[in-house]
């Protein structure tokens, strides 16, 4: 990897840790926990306490097994990331907003015992978990992932050059 792609990658963990922290520093500080704001007819802010991981999954494991879990993680992420070829400029992206979300909710984690929700989507009859900044930088580098994995990379590999 260039010196380049390595201080671009790292740019985008630390903006993506900063701005993750930042909101939920924000939430913490103006709303209380349950409180709710209305911002769509399917939307609204929702300040909650996650004490799992996504979905509220393995909520059981507790504070030390919910961080060891999530160390591991990172680890097989950051050597998937080192072992992937430069040119593949959207799953480096999409690794390192992986990574940044990973690690704003583990300083959520270590921090506080568990991770700030505020992200509500929902209607009167159906209701979707509640996330954060974090598990959407996780969400979204994963489908970058896959769009570059099945989609471009095949379509590149098919292209004369």
């Amino acid at each position: 990897m260039s010196r380049r792609l390595v201080a671009f990658n790292l740019l985008v963990v630390v903006l993506s840790v900063v701005i993750d922290q930042a909101i939920k520093a924000l939430v913490v500080a103006t709303m209380g926990l349950g409180d709710a704001i209305e911002i769509l007819p399917f939307l609204a802010l929702f300040h909650a306490r996650n004490t799992g991981i996504a979905f509220s999954m393995f909520a059981g494991l507790g504070d030390v097994g919910l961080s060891l879990l999530a160390l591991a993680v990172l680890a097989v992420v950051l050597v998937l990331w080192w072992k992937t070829p430069a040119g593949r400029r959207l799953t480096h992206f999409g690794l390192a907003i992986i990574v940044g979300g990973a690690i704003g909710n583990l300083i959520d984690r270590i921090r506080l015992g568990y991770v700030v929700d505020y992200v509500y989507f929902h209607t009167p009859v159906w209701a979707f978990a509640i996330f954060n900044f974090a598990d959407a930088l996780i969400t979204i580098g994963a489908v970058l992932i896959l769009i570059d994995e099945f989609i471009l990379a095949p379509r590149a590999k098919a292209s004369p050059h």
